[in-house]
């Protein structure tokens, strides 16, 4: 398993790996998309580990926002460094995600 993941307040908490690359995002896709069909569809991804990704690593995101959708659920995005921020404003991906400071203000968005 290469996801850290934990609940708190009904919400699945999932702590991305330093680099999300062509190399593990396969094996990333998936266990996301389990954690999330496995739960209530609230999700929180914490990037603050993560320092590097490419258009695979953009993809796993994308996919996991479409399996939460699916099951009336959102996806959140916290603690991005400026280079994931400056490459989700390059993406304009930006614009289709909820992106908070921190965990605790995602979590709040939930409830």
């Amino acid at each position: 398993m290469i996801l850290e993941h934990h609940q708190q307040q009904g919400v699945d908490i999932v702590h991305l790996p330093a680099r999300l690359v062509m190399a593990n995002s396969a094996q990333a896709r998936e266990e996301l998309k389990q954690i999330i069909v496995s739960g209530n569809g609230k999700v929180v991804v914490d990037l603050s580990a993560t320092n590097f990704m490419d258009s695979s690593g953009l993809a796993v995101i994308v996919v996991a926002l479409e399996v939460a959708h699916n099951m009336q659920g959102d996806l959140y995005l916290t603690r991005m460094s400026n280079t994931i921020r400056a490459l989700f404003e390059l993406t304009r991906l930006h614009t289709v995600f909820q992106i908070f400071d921190d965990p605790a203000s995602a979590i709040e968005a939930y409830q």
